[in-house]
């Protein structure tokens, strides 16, 4: 069972590859449930992720959908064993959101991040100071001591880029970075923060400007990752009032693929949103 009694991000991107390769197969439920000699609903918990699949079944379960790449089985394998390995953040489990954890694991497993942000900086380039300032005057109270844990988290998040694990971009509205939504001193170092962190090779950041219009209020803040070489969406998560939504429907994917593709088309190229944060951290 995944680590903690509940479906995780990992063991539910198992379990969504297998049935996307069985309904492909024209297979159904039962008729997996024999390959593997267990009954049907193993099958459907492993499909939903509740449970994780062993290598014998999944190379049983691909074997008969026909799936014969050995690429595509070291990928689901390496997935069913990484289903219960236990990350940095668990440590923060008790004061973290399921829905963040989730979010927290895709980003340490991706190899591509991107991310869109009207309003805030993204967690992945905000200081210490300016997270610990958003979290405090957030709509949700949280204690004092609760702050540093949450800020010590963000940091830890900032390590698999900072090492450059994954390839980052973020596109950030004008506003973001025009208008200071903490203190001036708070927001200059941020800038300067942003600046420094797009010399890395790994990242690029963008600004869209106030001058594409209406695009910047067609969607609310999310992210993207792709888990192989390739930059193909396959799990987006979204911010709301009520915490962290995940998808992983394939139309739902290719919407906010092509969302990302606007986005980043109508944004400044990189260089030139680093000379308006520039210019924006010169006048203040």
């Amino acid at each position: 069972m995944p680590a903690g009694g509940r479906p995780t991000v990992r063991s539910r991107r198992l379990g969504s590859a297998l049935r996307r390769y069985r309904l492909a197969a024209k297979l159904d439920q039962p008729q997996a449930a024999e390959v593997i000699a267990a009954h049907q609903t193993r099958v459907s918990r492993i499909e939903t992720g509740h449970v994780t699949a062993r290598p014998i079944e999944i190379r049983a379960m691909l074997k008969a959908y026909g799936v014969d790449d050995p690429e595509v089985r070291g990928k689901l394998e390496a997935l069913a064993k990484q289903s219960n390995r236990r990350g940095w953040w668990l440590e923060h489990a008790a004061h973290l959101r399921p829905d963040y954890l989730d979010h927290i694991a895709l980003e340490d497993d991706a190899t591509y991040i991107r991310e869109w942000q009207p309003v805030l900086v993204p967690g992945l380039l905000q200081t210490a100071a300016y997270a610990g300032a958003v979290i405090e005057e957030g709509p949700d109270y949280v204690a004092p001591d609760a702050i540093d844990q949450l800020v010590r988290v963000r940091q830890g998040r900032q390590a698999k880029i900072a090492e450059g694990g994954a390839s980052y971009t973020a596109i950030l509205w004008e506003a973001v970075v025009v208008h200071p939504l903490v203190g001036v001193d708070t927001h200059r170092q941020q800038l300067a923060a942003i600046l420094e962190a797009g010399k890395r090779k790994n990242v690029t950041v963008q600004v869209l400007p106030f001058g594409a219009g209406a695009l910047a209020a067609s969607t609310s803040a999310f992210s993207s990752f792709s888990f192989d070489s390739e930059p193909v969406v396959e799990a987006v998560t979204l911010e709301n009032l009520r915490g962290t939504s995940v998808l992983e429907a394939p139309e739902d994917l290719t919407a906010y693929a092509n969302m990302y593709d606007q986005l980043r088309s109508a944004a400044l190229a990189s260089e030139a949103s680093a000379r308006l944060i520039r210019d924006i951290l010169r006048s203040i």
